[in-house]
């Protein structure tokens, strides 16, 4: 699905996201196509030993969403795609909650960003990483080695949503458009059907933010 990725200008990447190596897999799947992407994620992606250094050093945005710096996230996506950046985001906004890793319900950011820009939503599928480092794991298992697999898919048109980010009933139905068509990539690759009723974390007793797996402990 590497001919999916544009070779130059704007774009989007939209991937689901299952472990903090997911952002160094999916750079390296993108600089082999021949861009160097942008991501924008929260914090302690950053915060992560080796995996924060790496990529603290390839010039990525942490946003604290505790913080006024949590707004200042989708005018730094902007920022991006204007200066012909390829953008990586995971809309999900954390790691999936999902106790099978499936992709959950997802936050509308991605979408209004891809409204307000006007610039294409690459749907790139991922599966295997978890293996590599456990969901909310600091140190990666190296050996023995693991196989990851990542699939581009072809950009899905968002104009039918054009000038409606404001529109929250929109956002929401661009959003639930973009998260069917990376579950339905996940599901190819992993070779399972994906589940009927997708985890939602709006309706759940899990903290919406943070490792959630502590917070089941205390």
């Amino acid at each position: 699905g590497m001919e999916n990725i544009p070779k130059s200008g704007p774009a989007i990447v939209a991937s689901n996201h299952v472990s903090y190596a997911d952002v160094i897999f999916l750079a390296q799947y993108l600089y082999e196509n021949g861009r160097a992407p942008r991501f924008i994620g929260k914090r302690s992606v950053f915060d992560t030993p080796i995996i924060g250094r790496i990529v603290l050093a390839a010039g990525q945005i942490p946003v604290d969403r505790q913080s006024g710096d949590a707004n200042k996230a989708l005018d730094h996506a902007v920022a991006a795609l204007k200066a012909g950046h390829l953008v990586g985001i995971y809309p999900e906004g954390t790691l999936t909650r999902d106790e099978n890793l499936w992709p959950m319900v997802a936050k509308t950011g991605l979408a209004r960003l891809a409204i307000i820009t006007r610039n294409p939503i690459i749907p790139v599928a991922a599966w295997g990483t978890a293996k590599v480092l456990p969901r909310y794991g600091k140190i990666p298992h190296l050996f023995p080695r693991t196989k990851v697999t990542y699939v581009a898919g072809t950009a899905i048109d968002m104009s039918p949503w054009y000038g409606k980010e404001e529109d929250p009933q929109a956002l929401a139905e661009a959003t639930g458009h973009v998260m069917k068509i990376l579950t339905s990539m996940v599901a190819s690759i992993r070779g399972e059907n994906p589940p009927s009723e997708v985890f939602d974390p709006h309706t759940s007793d899990l903290p919406r933010t943070g490792n959630f797996k502590k917070a089941k402990k205390k």
